[in-house]
């Protein structure tokens, strides 16, 4: 049973991975806050699934442009000097926003305007942040510190959404997004620590470090089956941009039950985080990554017709859990399958397919539930999901037989 609980040795081993873990923790809660403050301020300003769409749009459409040349920077620069940048960046767009949400009237377009902004920081933020990962910890130990990462994402998305729920409520979303700008202290002061980590080869212009890496992964059967499995599970399946129109249908558009369906994903997260070593000590990363996504897919349809919250609440719940299962899998695949001179660069895809997938999903299902209704919406990307995933495994039995034991 011991083996089955969470992997905690990184935490130990490390000083300065632990430093990172927590301020990550903190920069996580307030984002997680500052997400329902922005669906939030939308929604109440335009009462259209579009316009809660077409804010994820204006997360993904940054990192999507801009994702693979911050990898390549990464892989070219000191990663360590790189994080702070971009870190700072999200914090000051963070201030800016806190600004907007105190004003008595802002325009919707200045709000996705500052949310593009503070996700061109993100899109070198989060290479920056996962190619440090290998360089503090073991090969051994970089799959207990992706799950330990996952339940820090999966802790702020639990506490964050109610927290920020309860805080538009009480005082607007401009106190989300001040909470958020105060929350990048812990991972400015944690990066400012580390050693510098100067990049693994030098490589010429920032275009052709993006052309290596994309020979990369389109000659990797492994990594691409990965992040295409991935790319299959959030742009078709995403039902975020459909909570506000759920809730506002259902259960009277109080903030604090939109905060719950957030919760609720997170809860099945934290439960299957806490539970990781049952998946990331088999060394089986490619069956479980396709498992955890074709029960993500399922559980979301079904979460379309649930009879009553309750039973909708356990399906997120469900989805939740399969998403850390997907997640921390994939994470273990691209991180033992990339060398360290192109980690960057992967880590970029990676990043487009998990960030801006899901972004481009949220617009997909709002566009859907706009013409038909969100059940449907909800449904049709379930079962989109499943056959995708399905197909995926099909056609790349390198990962559904996979049994990896070391990073190269």
């Amino acid at each position: 049973m011991r083996r089955a609980l969470l992997d905690v040795a990184p935490l130990r081993a490390s000083p300065e991975f632990r430093r990172l873990w927590t301020g990550q923790l903190f920069s996580g809660l307030g984002g997680q806050m500052a997400q329902v403050a922005v669906l939030y301020q939308v929604w109440e300003s335009t009462r259209s699934p579009i316009w809660t769409g077409a804010a994820g749009m204006a997360q993904a459409l940054p990192i999507i442009l801009f994702g693979l040349f911050a990898g390549s920077l990464a892989d070219r620069t000191d990663r360590r000097r790189f994080y702070l940048f971009t870190a700072a960046g999200q914090a000051a767009c963070a201030a800016l926003l806190a600004v907007q949400g105190f004003a008595d009237s802002s325009p919707v377009v200045l709000l996705l305007a500052l949310v593009a902004a503070n996700a061109v920081f993100a899109a070198g933020g989060g290479p920056a942040g996962m190619t440090i990962l290998p360089r503090l910890l073991p090969a051994g130990q970089v799959a207990a510190g992706l799950a330990l990462k996952r339940v820090g994402f999966q802790v702020s998305m639990l506490l964050g959404p109610a927290l920020g729920g309860v805080v538009v409520a009480l005082a607007g979303p401009g106190a989300c997004y001040l909470i958020n700008a105060v929350s990048f202290a812990g991972v400015i002061a944690a990066v400012a620590m580390l050693p510098p980590m100067p990049p693994a080869r030098s490589e010429a212009p920032v275009r052709h470090g993006v052309l290596a890496g994309l020979r990369f992964l389109a000659g990797h059967r492994t990594v691409r089956g990965a992040l295409l499995t991935d790319l299959a599970a959030t742009v078709l399946a995403m039902p975020i941009s459909l909570f506000p129109m759920v809730n506002a249908d259902r259960f009277g558009g109080d903030p604090r039950t939109l905060g719950l369906f957030l919760s609720a994903i997170a809860v099945g997260g934290v439960a299957a985080s806490a539970l990781s070593g049952s998946f990331t000590r088999l060394n089986r990363p490619g069956p479980m990554m396709f498992a955890g996504s074709l029960t993500w897919g399922a559980a979301l349809g079904l979460f379309g017709i649930a009879p009553d919250v309750w039973s909708g609440l356990t399906l997120l719940a469900v989805a939740g859990a399969a998403d850390t299962v997907a997640v921390v899998s994939r994470g273990t695949v691209v991180q033992w399958h990339t060398p360290d001179a192109y980690l960057g660069r992967v880590v970029a895809a990676e990043q487009i397919v998990g960030q801006a997938g899901p972004d481009v999903g949220n617009l997909r299902g709002g566009l859907v539930a706009a013409s038909t209704s969100a059940p449907a919406a909800l449904v049709s990307g379930g079962i989109l999901c499943v056959v995708a995933v399905a197909l995926i495994a099909a056609r790349t039995p390198e990962l559904r037989r996979e049994v990896a034991s070391r990073r190269c």
